[in-house]
C-alpha cells in the first residue's frame, strides 16, 4: 500500500515530501485503475507521471476555481508525480509476482 512505501531519499512517510505523499494517498492509494495502462506495456515513468498530473489537475479544476484552485495548484507544483508513477509500476509488478505464485 502507498502509506507503507519505503524508498531512498525519504522526507515524509517514505515519500519525497508532504505533497507527494498526500497526492499518492488521496488519489492513488488502493486503486488499480492504472494496471491496464501498465499491463499494455506503458512503463515509461515520465509518460505515466504526466498522465497522473493531468488527472489530478483536471479533477481539481472541476472542483473549484479562483484563489482556491490557485492555492491547490501551487501545492501540487511540489508533488513528484514521477515518484508516484515509479511506485505504481513497481506495485503492479509485485502484484503480478504474487499472482503467479
Amino acid at each position: 500500500m502507498i502509506s507503507n512505501m519505503k524508498t531512498q531519499n525519504t522526507d515524509y512517510n517514505g515519500w519525497k515530501n508532504y505533497q507527494t505523499w498526500r497526492v499518492a494517498l488521496e488519489f492513488f492509494d488502493g486503486t488499480d485503475h492504472y494496471d491496464d495502462y501498465i499491463a499494455a506495456g506503458n512503463e515509461d515513468i515520465s509518460e505515466l507521471a504526466a498522465c497522473l498530473r493531468e488527472e489530478v489537475e483536471e479533477y481539481l479544476s472541476q472542483m473549484g476555481s479562483g484563489l482556491a484552485l490557485d492555492y491547490a495548484l501551487a501545492f501540487l507544483h511540489e508533488c513528484s508525480y514521477y515518484e508516484i508513477a515509479e511506485h505504481l509500476i513497481e506495485e503492479y509488478k509485485e502484484k503480478l509476482k504474487h499472482e503467479k505464485v
